[in-house]
């Protein structure tokens, strides 16, 4: 009896470009980058990653299964590894004017991550312009009100 394996699920379907010597995530990344770079909109790729919730020590018991063992197993009394979330584009000046997430096709994780995101902004007391463009004419209008805002 022969045992096939399963596939892995493609989390999302985006192709991975280059442009000078930066490596983005997708297409539509690479379009917002020339966008702003023509611009002369001072911005960083992947500039800084924001720890939206701290990490922390769980000291109970969590009886889960895994992906390798199909049985309850305790997985708990450990530590929980912090939530990070790292936008597409940043502003260089601080305080931080504006924020982009080139988001295509977001998968079922990211609406959370992004209200955890907003809330980490709320509760530290910064307010930047956030923009998430779904496509490349939404790229477009981002700079146009990026110029307003500027």
């Amino acid at each position: 009896m022969r045992r096939y394996s399963k596939k892995k699920k493609q989390i999302t379907r985006s192709n991975k470009v280059e442009e000078d010597g930066i490596k983005f995530a997708s297409k539509l990344e690479l379009h917002m980058y020339r966008l702003l770079r023509k611009n002369k909109i001072p911005s960083e790729y992947e500039g800084k990653t924001f720890t939206v919730v701290d990490g922390f020590d769980f000291q109970a018991s969590s009886f889960e299964k895994t992906a390798s063992k199909k049985i309850l197993q305790d997985r708990g009394n450990k530590k929980i590894l912090p939530i990070k979330y790292t936008p597409d584009f940043i502003d260089k000046k601080k305080p931080y004017r504006f924020i982009i997430e080139c988001k295509g096709n977001p998968n079922e994780a990211f609406p959370i991550r992004w209200k955890l995101f907003k809330k980490h902004l709320a509760d530290t007391g910064q307010s930047p312009a956030l923009f998430m463009p779904r496509n490349q004419k939404d790229c477009e209008e981002v700079i146009c009100l990026l110029k307003k805002i500027l």
